[in-house]
Parts: C-alpha cells; structure tokens; sequence
C-alpha cells in the first residue's frame, strides 16, 4: 500500500491511498486544478483514481470536490450527514428584501388573475373534443413544440454545483470496501455534521487517517492500533494559539473538544495510548498561524523518548505548500 499526502494544513487537505490495484483521494480540498498538479508530481496519476471519499464538509476538506469529481467521472463516498451538509453549503442561496418579496407577491397575483380571466374566454370542450384535438397535435410534427433539449450529466453539472456522478454512502463503524482496500471509518470529535476518519487495509497492511479531532476519545484510540502508516492530527502550539492572530472566538472553537489536537494531545496520545506499531507517523494538520513544524516535530518526538519501543518510529511532517513523498510499503 501507499499513502500520499498531497496537502494538510487549515488552506486544504487531501491523500492518495492506494493498493496495487485501487487508488482513493481522501478528501479534496484544494482546486481541481492544483489537485490535479500535485497527484502528477507525486507520481499519482490522476485518471487512474477510482473514487473520492470525504472525511467531512468544511471548505478545507471539499473546495474542490464537485469539479474534479465530474471531470473524473468517479463516484464520490460520504456519510449521508455529510453529503447534506455539502448540498446546503454548495448550493446558491437567493435572498430578496421585503420590498422585494412584496412585488413578488403582487406579480404572482397579476399572473394568476390573467390566467382565470384568460380561461374565462375559452370555449367549453368536452372531454372527447380536447383528446381529439390532442390526437391531431400530436399526428402533425409541424403544429406541435419542439422537443425540450436532452438533459445530460454537463448541463446537469452546470445547472446545479451539487451535481456528482455517483454518490455512495457508508456509516462509521461499518466496514466497506473500495476495489481491494477495505475502509473502516470512525467517528471522530469535530464541529462538523458526521465527521470520520478512516483506517484502510489491503494487501497485509493497514494505514490510518485521523485529524480534525477536539481530543481522543476512546473509540479513535482503538481505531488506531495496530496501524502501520499514521497520519494523525498536530495542530497548534497552546502557547501560540493563545497569542496569536486568531480573534477569541476562534480560539476557543480550536481549544474545544470539537475543535483541534495541540501538540500537547497528540504527545500525550503518543506516549500514553498508542502501541507503537506504525513504520511512520505522520502529523499534518498543521496551523500556518499557531504552529511551527519544529515544534510538533520535537513535541512527538519527545512522547517516544520517554518509551523506548517507540523510537523505531519515524516521523514526518505533512506541508500545506507542496506533496509529502510517497510511503510505500
């Protein structure tokens, strides 16, 4: 198997994982466009993809989703609670004042009272008379309307930004299977409808894929045993985020429980709960703002000092800017 991790940080994420016969974009959140380019310097082969699965909604996560999923062609898997929430937040809203909604209204009622006066002036038919006349429509090409143009998947696609070639739904705790990858997703802690991440096994190997998580529960920890590649979740520097730019609600979202893992957590999930099994952990959702990756490299790295097993463990920091290599295994 190998994981490819195009990009990770708070401006997009997305990863290949792939088997030696099946390979799934995690997430799509950058352009089509950039998407594109990075799978091809990773030596990723965008046509090659066979599907697009969704961790969650945010705009991090799925910016550009609806286009690269059409230009592929390729199905696209959610939880039904995400793919709503994507539905509500791609599709246009229209708004209008209440002057606005009042001249609506007039117009509706001007439109319906021409109508009833129009049927007024009609001429009663009876019911055989108007499926004769129906009949002789539909026998002369030359009197009846022209055939409404066929709708096809771009003009769909163009008609309504939610539109998607094919849409699968899964549900936490219940394994799938995407060609020869088994998937298991599980709910993890974040503000967001039905947010998962996902361990993958194929081929005797198992990676995993954990970030946006306000802390560890109990049911993540367990979803991360026996993992042999780890892309998990650190965040931000306490110290930092409480001094930086971001406005005082915004950081209290980040330190909630539905929020993000600090340093601080994913060290201490490191040297308390994790079994040490993984060739490579790989810590990625990185804050531009409230983080450095020298310090979320030292802070993991002083988790496995203090267990010896640990230390055959190598660490790698995914980028934001530009794909992290391939791990093949």
């Amino acid at each position: 198997m190998r994981m490819t991790v195009l990009a990770s940080g708070s401006k997009g994420n997305s990863t290949v994982i792939s088997s030696s016969r099946t390979r799934v974009l995690v997430d799509a959140g950058l352009s089509c466009r950039e998407l594109m380019k990075r799978m091809l310097f990773a030596g990723e082969d965008p046509v090659s993809l066979d599907a697009i699965l969704i961790t969650h909604e945010h705009q991090d996560h799925v910016a550009g989703l609806g286009v690269l999923a059409r230009k592929l062609g390729i199905p696209v898997y959610f939880t039904e609670g995400t793919h709503r929430a994507w539905v509500r937040m791609v599709r246009p809203r229209t708004t209008m004042s209440y002057a606005q909604w009042l001249d609506h209204v007039q117009r509706e009622k001007e439109a319906r009272a021409n109508a009833a006066a129009a049927a007024a002036d009609l001429p009663e038919t009876g019911l055989c008379d108007s499926m004769s006349a129906a009949a002789e429509r539909s026998s002369d090409p030359d009197c009846g309307e022209p055939d409404e143009p066929e709708v096809t998947a771009k003009s769909s696609a163009k008609a309504d930004p939610t539109y998607l070639p094919a849409v699968e739904y899964f549900h936490s705790g219940r394994q799938f299977s995407i060609g020869d990858i088994e998937i298991t997703p599980f709910t993890i802690p974040h503000d967001a409808a039905d947010p998962c991440g996902f361990v993958f096994s194929s081929e005797g190997i198992r990676m995993a894929l954990a970030t946006d998580l306000g802390y560890m529960p109990p049911n993540v920890k367990a979803a991360l045993k026996r993992i042999d590649v780890l892309l998990l979740e650190s965040n931000h520097d306490l110290e930092m985020l409480k001094d930086g730019p971001y406005p005082w609600s915004v950081k209290q979202r980040v330190l909630s429980r539905v929020g993000h893992l600090s340093n601080l957590a994913t060290a201490e999930f490191l040297e308390r709960d994790y079994d040490g099994s993984a060739a490579y952990i790989v810590l990625g959702h990185l804050s531009e703002s409230n983080n450095a990756p020298e310090l979320a490299r030292l802070s993991a790295e002083q988790a496995m000092m203090n267990h010896p097993t640990l230390l055959g463990n190598r660490i790698l920091l995914a980028e934001q800017t530009a794909p992290l290599a391939p791990i093949s295994l």
